[in-house]
């Protein structure tokens, strides 16, 4: 089996659990059960199926239903039904799809912190390119400082970090002769 059926036939089950856990009863009070054993066994069924497809052993998720803290009768209680669901979707998600965007809540700050350091970097790039058009629109500037400010211009589209960006205007300006008393007259 190829890693591309392989990774596809594990997303039809991470998607299966993720619906599970989306439907899953939310407990008002910590020992509030299922008694329904389809719940268990349409999701151990699912386990078992994500061990066999993917090679590896799963069943540490898997779900024992206990006689109850109020009946006799089998059951699991919904905190460790949904525990269940997050600990394998999220141990999916890590093996199978950490390049993909986090299924549910508890990750997605790492996202949203990567997408507002990205737009911090974006408008960082743009107010770096706001200052060149500024000091390249001065009367006086020197050509010297001017072939400095379009050749750094012209790269930053190859900047992707404040590290970057500063080696790149160092070098530059070593490369131009521009000393960093003139950086801070033309950024400062």
């Amino acid at each position: 089996m190829t890693d591309i059926n392989l990774k596809e036939k594990i997303r039809w089950i991470y998607s299966e659990l993720q619906g599970y856990l989306s439907q899953a009863p939310i407990a008002n009070k910590p020992h509030d059960s299922i008694h329904d054993k389809l719940y268990w066994d349409q999701y151990n069924r699912s386990v078992e199926e994500l061990s066999e497809v993917s090679g590896r052993d799963f069943s540490k998720f898997k779900i024992e239903p206990e006689a109850g803290f109020r009946s006799s009768h089998p059951n699991i209680t919904i905190n460790t039904y949904r525990q269940k669901l997050g600990g394998i979707i999220s141990r999916i998600h890590g093996q199978y799809f950490f390049d993909e965007p986090a299924p549910f809540s508890g990750m997605p700050s790492t996202v949203i912190t990567q997408t507002q350091q990205q737009s911090q970097s974006v408008q960082m790039l743009l107010d770096i390119q706001s200052k060149i058009d500024e000091a390249l629109h001065k009367v006086d500037i020197d050509p010297k400082e001017k072939n400095f400010l379009e050749k750094f211009k012209s790269t930053l589209s190859t900047v992707s970090s404040v590290t970057d960006l500063l080696k790149l205007c160092l070098k530059l300006a070593k490369e131009y002769g521009v000393s960093i008393g003139t950086l801070i007259k033309l950024f400062g």
